[in-house]
């Protein structure tokens, strides 16, 4: 029913199901390991009002236990969702109400994910654990908007003008005002829907 992702490895399709709601995947050397994706397969929905708690838990260098800590959740309406799990281990909750009890990982460097099927409304009241929301939106229009200053303000300060430039058979150049309409073009559109840029 899900499937579990880090960048450069394999998907995991196989799940340990720990419960009859409950299932469990190994992210082996998870230290080197900055976000998850988990999704549903598509094969197999939640069953109507339900949907899936997603937890991290690394093992306690401490204690040597796990630790749990909600990341967020996916629903057959939100089949997939991106969590940061790097830097969740130092300074975090140390864990809290959780549904997987003892499930012990296999070795001290290997952590889990776990979903547990849970009621929606549930899942709304339930708060994650900071740091582990996936980008935003406002996250990608502060980035797009530093990367165009950036790019205008280093196009800019190569500018000359015609008096001052030399003739070179070489070398295209293109007038800034160019830029700057592409830069004001790019913050309309990008204001108007933050994710026209991938049609």
């Amino acid at each position: 029913m899900f499937g579990c992702l880090v960048a450069g490895r394999l998907v995991q399709t196989d799940a340990a199901q720990v419960a009859s709601d409950k299932f469990v995947f190994n992210l082996p050397d998870y230290e080197s390991v900055n976000h998850v994706v988990v999704f549903m397969l598509g094969t197999v929905p939640f069953p109507a009002g339900m949907g899936g708690a997603v937890y991290f838990s690394f093992p306690d260098p401490a204690s040597g236990g796990p630790v749990w800590q909600l990341l967020g959740f996916i629903a057959n309406d939100k089949p997939s969702a991106i969590f940061k799990i790097s830097g969740l281990t130092a300074a975090q909750d140390r864990g809290g109400a959780h549904p997987f009890g003892c499930v012990a990982s296999a070795a001290p460097s290997v952590a889990q994910v776990g979903v547990s099927v849970e009621p929606l409304e549930q899942l709304a009241q339930q708060t994650p654990v900071s740091g582990a929301a996936a980008s935003t939106a406002d996250t990608l229009r502060l980035f797009t908007q530093k990367m165009l200053d950036s790019l205008y303000n280093f196009a800019s300060s190569f500018a000359v003008t015609q008096a001052q430039m030399t003739l070179n058979p070489n070398e295209t150049f293109v007038p800034s005002s160019c830029i700057l309409k592409w830069y004001e073009n790019f913050q309309r559109r990008m204001s108007q829907n933050p994710n026209f840029w991938k049609n």
